[in-house]
């Protein structure tokens, strides 16, 4: 049997924004991603001559088909001719799911960087193609770190790490968002609140803490923020404490508060745990 590893760093949204639906029924978007300390572990195992398995530590994760860890494999194997002879995938999970931070994403990312490790059949280039059968978000998952995403996320720019002295303080509320009906609500509303990209990536490539603070920006922010009144609530209390810039990720629910001073990130992180279930410190993690 053998075994390998694999962690799997969660994302974040520094912008969002949503440019139209395409023909293919997904959307055209634009945004800056990093990624960031949080992370799974996956540990698999091939050749244990048993069915195809996905074990998880957090409960109600699928451990079937539906998984897309479960999904990646078959798509590497699919494409490779590749028989594992029985697979066993095990997800350690610190990533929040529903977060809106990529988790099953990064996890299936995960996955396909393993299996490529261990067969060595795919350039990088060709494993994000790969990916991007398994879902919109793995691509970058594969690519990390600080990044210009197009397309459905899969048309990548690197972009320059950000300064060591920021880090990010997370606050996961109880609520979910189901992503297609939020895409379902923004085309029939429109975009509201739309971020200026472009000033986002000169704010990173002159390392500019305040102005990249600033530029924070989501467009579904408005819209969920509207349905659940505690993501303003969280974005204050994180700008209260001396956050630079204070945003929802992805389609959610994580909210996320920039910080250049650790001290005061842990300080605000101890009024958050008052109001929120699950709090976390990390910082940004190159590719």
């Amino acid at each position: 049997m053998i075994l390998l590893q694999e962690t799997a760093p969660g994302k974040l949204n520094l912008t969002l924004d949503i440019l139209g639906a395409r023909p293919d029924g997904y959307h055209e978007l634009e945004m800056v991603m990093i990624s960031v300390s949080l992370c799974d572990t996956l540990t698999l195992e091939l050749g244990t001559g048993a069915p195809w398995t996905v074990v998880c530590n957090t409960p109600g994760i699928p451990d079937g088909p539906d998984n897309l860890c479960w999904k990646a494999a078959q798509v590497y194997c699919a494409a490779t001719g590749i028989e594992p002879e029985g697979l066993r995938i095990q997800v350690e999970k610190h990533i929040p799911a529903q977060a809106g931070m990529a988790g099953g994403s990064s996890d299936a990312a995960a996955v396909l960087r393993a299996l490529n490790r261990h067969y060595g059949c795919f350039s990088d280039e060709e494993l994000r193609s790969l990916g991007l059968r398994v879902g919109s978000d793995v691509p970058y998952c594969l690519f990390g770190g600080v990044a210009l995403a197009k397309g459905r996320g899969e048309v990548l720019t690197r972009l320059p790490s950000l300064p060591d002295r920021l880090c990010f303080l997370l606050a996961k509320p109880s609520f979910s968002v189901s992503t297609p009906a939020l895409f379902r609500e923004i085309d029939a509303a429109g975009v509201s609140a739309r971020p200026d990209t472009a000033a986002m990536c000169r704010a990173i490539a002159h390392g500019d803490c305040g102005a990249i603070g600033a530029c924070l920006q989501n467009a579904f922010e408005p819209l969920v923020a509207a349905r659940y009144p505690v993501v303003e609530t969280l974005r204050k209390t994180m700008l209260t404490h001396g956050a630079l810039g204070a945003r929802l990720t992805g389609t959610g629910s994580v909210v996320f508060g920039l910080f250049d001073d650790s001290a005061s990130a842990r300080a605000a992180s101890k009024v958050l745990q008052a109001i929120c279930p699950a709090v976390h410190l990390c910082t940004a993690v190159s590719s």
